[in-house]
């Protein structure tokens, strides 16, 4: 009986492993599709907040709206929506869009949180199951945690920069929080203006180290990080060769991204993320803060063009809030 109970074991974690590989191709398949409807709700906003759309646009900035146009337009019979229709005006036709786009945006939301929740019970299963082998992840090493003390010499408090936050966000008075408005802000439109829910920091370095602070608490999903002022501005931070970043997409887990790759950090949420930027010896590190910091990732860094502090509050939902802070000595 015991080569049967063995075969047995082995045929179960088979088909757990063959499951796990299928919900995570789902899951990136459901990243991709709400990433790119955040995209066209951020383009319609940024519309509706302009009078007149500029005759010498990009290229990009047409092909995507209509790509939104015609997504909208399947969306239309998917939904069934019941809404009436009054009037055939440019204004009535940008708002109906708006409102299926964001109703697919939350359906897919919906669905993401789903699959990640059971992807998570799988991985838990796999755990408990019976193995003929192991597979330790790889052996991330790091150095003993250092409190915050340390970094006062390096620390900063950068500021958003006004002209690269997308129509979908507010910035404080003091330029330190920044937050997703109810509703699209008037902006004049700039090639410097991110469409998507992301903001640059005014402050760019290209030598020396520096240190900030990140508050996280009051954001559901967010990526902080580092980027160079031309970062393309219809893309997403960390999926370029000139971003990085760590990302908390409220499915409890916690990601980095460096070189348009990720990488798995675990499930545990930084309430506070530190950024260390060491341009001498060409490093970026990212710290939980608490009492002390714990590091969650370390990478090399390029700095062929200056980095600016970026943020990205993914999710469009209204009143999450990003805070960079004053470094607590």
């Amino acid at each position: 009986m015991l080569p049967f109970c063995k075969e047995g074991c082995w045929n179960f974690e088979r088909e757990w492993i063959e499951s796990a590989a299928a919900q995570k191709s789902i899951k990136e398949v459901g990243r991709e599709l709400t990433e790119l409807v955040e995209q066209l709700v951020g383009i319609v906003r940024n519309l509706q907040s302009q009078k007149h759309l500029p005759e010498s646009g990009p290229e990009n900035e047409r092909s995507t709206l209509s790509m939104g146009m015609s997504s909208s337009d399947g969306a239309d019979l998917a939904l069934a929506s019941s809404k009436p229709v009054t009037s055939d005006t440019p204004e009535r036709k940008m708002k109906d869009i708006l409102h299926d786009l964001e109703e697919i945006q939350k359906k897919l939301q919906e669905n993401f949180t789903w699959n990640g929740a059971l992807e998570e019970h799988l991985q838990v299963e796999l755990q408990e199951a019976p193995s003929s082998s192991s597979h330790p992840l790889p052996d991330h090493s790091c150095p003993a945690p250092r409190r915050a003390f340390q970094f006062a010499q390096w620390a900063i408090s950068p500021t958003f920069d006004l002209r690269s936050h997308s129509c979908s966000l507010e910035v404080s008075e003091d330029c330190r929080v920044v937050t997703v408005s109810h509703w699209p802000q008037t902006h004049l439109w700039s090639h410097e203006r991110f469409v998507t829910c992301q903001v640059l920091c005014s402050q760019a370095f290209s030598s020396g180290q520096q240190y900030w602070e990140v508050d996280t608490q009051h954001c559901s999903h967010w990526a902080v990080g580092v980027a160079s002022w031309g970062m393309t501005r219809t893309q997403i931070l960390g999926r370029t060769k000139d971003s990085y970043c760590v990302e908390w997409k409220g499915n409890s887990q916690l990601s980095a991204w460096h070189m348009v790759q990720e990488t798995v950090l675990g499930s545990d949420r930084p309430k506070v993320v530190g950024i260390w930027l060491d341009l001498e010896e060409g490093k970026l590190a990212f710290y939980s803060v608490a009492d002390q910091e714990t590091l969650l990732y370390e990478c090399p860094v390029s700095a062929s063009s200056p980095l600016h502090p970026a943020f990205w509050l993914y999710g469009l939902n209204p009143g999450n809030s990003l805070t960079i802070r004053p470094v607590n000595v």
